[in-house]
């Protein structure tokens, strides 16, 4: 879990790593039940310490002991605006790109289906290239078995991000937040 992702999530409202823990993991279901909200506090006080976030103070639940409340500060609302307009790269991370749709929809910074429009764009170049240079090896070759590789993979995640797609589309068409509503 990146620091940008705890940030885009206080867009919304301050919270409390207990709260941020549950978001998490209600967007990633099986994959977030191994969260810790001790570790998202730990990032919570990092992101404090590097003035992204302000402690705003204490939650207390009927049980249990009191929470932290973080909320963004203006450097931390740019540093998440510049992570949802960034490239992903060709080796993202499914589960952060995913993270970063469901943040986008939350902050209302960034819209969902334009991000995913983006990646779809970065992914269909970088297979282009691939296969401009699986052209120039030989396909029994250790070069070329890995440029295939490569390519089957750009290609899987062209065709997750179709899923992603359609989605967020069906979100936007119910009038969710995060979906286009043109």
């Amino acid at each position: 879990m990146s620091q940008d992702v705890v940030l885009a999530l206080l867009v919304k409202e301050p919270s409390h790593g207990y709260d941020l823990r549950r978001r998490l993991a209600a967007a990633l279901g099986p994959l977030g039940e191994t969260l810790n909200a001790g570790r998202i506090y730990v990032t919570l006080t990092r992101l404090e310490k590097a003035g992204l976030v302000v402690r705003e103070g204490d939650e207390v639940p009927l049980r249990g002991p009191r929470r932290k409340v973080y909320a963004l500060t203006a450097a931390g609302q740019e540093r998440v605006a510049a992570w949802l307009a960034e490239e992903a790269g060709p080796r993202a991370d499914a589960a952060e790109f995913h993270l970063k749709l469901v943040a986008a929809a939350e902050s209302g910074l960034a819209d969902p289906l334009a991000l995913v429009d983006g990646r779809r764009r970065e992914l269909m170049r970088s297979l282009a290239e691939v296969q401009r240079a699986a052209l120039a090896h030989d396909t029994d070759s250790e070069a070329g078995l890995l440029l295939e590789g490569v390519g089957l993979r750009l290609q899987a995640d062209v065709r997750w991000l179709a899923a992603c797609e359609r989605t967020w589309s069906v979100r936007a068409s119910r009038g969710e937040k995060g979906g286009r509503t043109e």
